[in-house]
């Protein structure tokens, strides 16, 4: 199993009601809402091995060179008191993070430490290509946790890699999912994104292609690469005149946004131990944390899940 921990702690903070604290006042629902669902999670799949993901950078600096508008909007002003960051940000920017939650994410890494979940990240690049990695390295079934579109390019049913979706409370995503949804198998899915668009990313997409005419091409021609091909080819090849005429026009997005949304398979994620423990490896700093940041319930049913897993 793979946690996009930054998706699922972000949710978690807008999700969770920020009345959740701890004894002292400090803001922990972003920590409990990871908790709640690692617990639910774990004790529903049963997975062997579990490896929560991290963002070393939450911008990276080869994404910001190919398209300056990745992700800017969430950039902090912080000489100007707009905001507080975390992560590199590609040009030593920070990105906006919410006080209250970037004072949970220390908690986070701590609880994790205390229970032996692996946890996992890569210099200069996002967890989503951490992700990638480990889930091309792994021979076997992988279940990855996250809330965002932009892994389904991975779902793919011969090597067994499925996303369980948080926004539709964590449904199972295989291939036939992904079709269902956008018309486009699992791994034309970044195809797809680049020609859409997507405004979380600050990806503006090609004007005047929506989704189903990125669909639509991408069933007609097999992959992007083949549009931008029939763009060039004498008589279009059958692309159809206006959406050649939009693609020629946006030729230099286009070209840039694919390495933009593509993830990155093959990142320096050295050896680590990920196997998941049948219970806590530090129980008293386990009892410590839960006790010192009011997380008891949330702890309670993560070590109950840990032994389910166990027992599975």
């Amino acid at each position: 199993m793979l946690v996009d921990t930054p998706s699922l702690y972000f949710r978690s903070f807008f999700g969770v009601p920020r009345s959740v604290r701890a004894p002292d006042g400090t803001p922990v629902n972003a920590v409990r809402g990871l908790l709640d669902v690692l617990a639910r999670q774990i004790g529903e799949v049963r997975p062997k091995r579990v490896v929560a993901c991290f963002d070393a950078d939450w911008r990276p600096a080869f994404r910001v060179a190919l398209l300056a508008s990745y992700k800017a909007h969430r950039v902090a002003d912080v000489g100007a008191g707009g905001g507080v960051g975390a992560g590199g940000g590609g040009a030593g920017q920070v990105e906006r993070v919410d006080g209250d939650l970037l004072a949970q994410l220390p908690i986070i890494d701590e609880v994790l430490d205390a229970f032996g979940i692996a946890r996992a990240e890569a210099a200069g690049f996002e967890a989503d290509d951490v992700i990638a990695t480990l889930a091309t390295r792994h021979r076997g079934e992988v279940d990855i946790l996250t809330g965002d579109r932009d892994l389904f390019q991975l779902v793919d049913d011969a090597a067994g890699v499925r996303v369980r979706y948080a926004v539709e409370k964590f449904a199972v995503v295989d291939e036939a999912a992904v079709t269902a949804r956008y018309g486009v198998p699992g791994r034309a899915y970044a195809d797809f994104a680049v020609l859409r668009g997507d405004p979380s990313d600050g990806l503006p997409g090609v004007a005047g292609i929506g989704a189903k005419t990125a669909a639509a091409l991408l069933t007609q021609f097999g992959s992007l690469a083949a549009v931008l091909a029939a763009v060039d080819a004498d008589g279009g090849a059958g692309l159809p005149a206006g959406a050649r005429r939009r693609l020629r026009g946006a030729r230099d997005y286009v070209r840039a946004a694919v390495g933009v949304v593509a993830v990155v398979r093959d990142v320096p994620v050295g050896a680590f131990a990920d196997l998941l423990p049948a219970a806590p490896v530090d129980p008293a700093a386990v009892g410590a944390l839960a006790e010192r940041w009011g997380l008891t319930g949330s702890c309670t049913r993560l070590v109950r899940a840990l032994a389910e897993a166990a027992g599975g």
